[in-house]
């Protein structure tokens, strides 16, 4: 008996899908930059409808045009015939998306659009089906093989609906010249949101913010680490300006050099020059930058580049950015 190697058969569903999703490029014709075009110009929404598998990709392409600033709606092609066809307005440009192009549900849908007299958009794996002849523009997704051993489950058709479907939403992308800024108003919520938003400033602003002066004697200066909980303290003149920093490592190294202790002072065992970050920075960069010198601590500095507190790892491990 023949014994399956099963590494090769994910290989060539893998491989399949593949070239389904590059065949695409040779059917990004006008109709695609029509369809951009439309949808861009278009003062309503965009409706995504679809059934079965297809009806997934719909509901994920929504997802996606939603959050990358074109709005969207999801219509099931089922549920359009008992009442949901109630969201579709005068302005709105409808998608359907479908293999077939020739499911009893889409063919009814269709019919329906088309008295509703709403722009078509058939994106669709049958160019001779009546979904393709009866829509304004068609989206050609075919692809010579599902992935499906038996060439029937929907795979590598649906992967190309999804990349057809991005490649959309990525071009209305530049064409609105949407930014991370833009991104992060949609993504406000969980690590991604945190990333594009989330500062410096709003991390350390209700930290403490442990600091001696050069001269502070080193019974002081152990107490100002201990006070703050920071592993650290900074080290800054009369004027704020900071002049080092003593974390927990420099008092073990000071402790191995020194057996007499009378008279050290901050400046003495400070660590000069230490790594800072400036309170407007994105959380994020404060994270790579400890990351890519391997410390735990950044001090902050305000607009005069005087210290403004103590950023620790803890804080942005509390935030998921870690």
């Amino acid at each position: 008996m023949h014994e399956y190697n099963i590494t090769e058969a994910g290989i060539r569903a893998i491989r399949t899908e593949a070239e389904g999703v590059l065949g695409l490029l040779d059917f990004l014709d006008q109709d695609f930059e029509r369809v951009v075009q439309l949808i861009y110009n278009s003062t309503g929404r965009l409706i995504v409808s679809g059934v079965g598998k297809s009806a997934i990709i719909a509901q994920k392409l929504v997802a996606t045009f939603n959050s990358t600033g074109t709005p969207s709606l999801y219509l099931h092609a089922a549920d359009a015939i008992h009442g949901d066809l109630g969201m579709v307005q005068p302005a709105d440009v409808v998608m359907v998306i479908s293999k077939s192009g020739n499911s009893p549900e889409i063919k009814v849908l269709v019919q329906l659009l088309a008295g509703f007299g709403n722009t078509l958009i058939g994106m669709v794996g049958n160019t001779e089906s009546y979904l393709a002849k009866q829509a304004h523009y068609v989206l050609n997704t075919t692809v010579a093989k599902e992935a499906c051993p038996n060439n029937l489950a929907p795979t590598s058709s649906t992967t190309a609906q999804m990349v057809m479907g991005d490649a959309i939403a990525v071009c209305l992308m530049e064409l609105r010249r949407f930014s991370s800024q833009d991104f992060a108003r949609f993504h406000p919520g969980g690590t991604l949101g945190k990333m594009l938003y989330l500062r410096v400033s709003d991390l350390v602003a209700d930290n403490p913010a442990p600091q001696v002066l050069p001269q502070t004697t080193l019974a002081r200066t152990v107490l100002e680490i201990t006070k703050s909980r920071m592993g650290a303290t900074a080290v800054v003149d009369a004027d704020g300006v900071i002049y080092g920093i003593v974390t927990d490592g420099d008092l073990r190294r000071m402790l191995e050099r020194n057996q007499n202790l009378e008279g050290i002072t901050a400046q003495d065992i400070c660590s000069r020059h230490p790594k800072t970050i400036h309170e407007g920075e994105l959380a994020v960069n404060a994270l790579d930058l400890m990351r890519r010198q391997d410390i735990s601590q950044l001090l902050v500095t305000n607009a005069e580049g005087c210290y403004a507190g103590m950023l620790h790892m803890h804080e942005l491990l509390k935030e998921g950015l870690v």
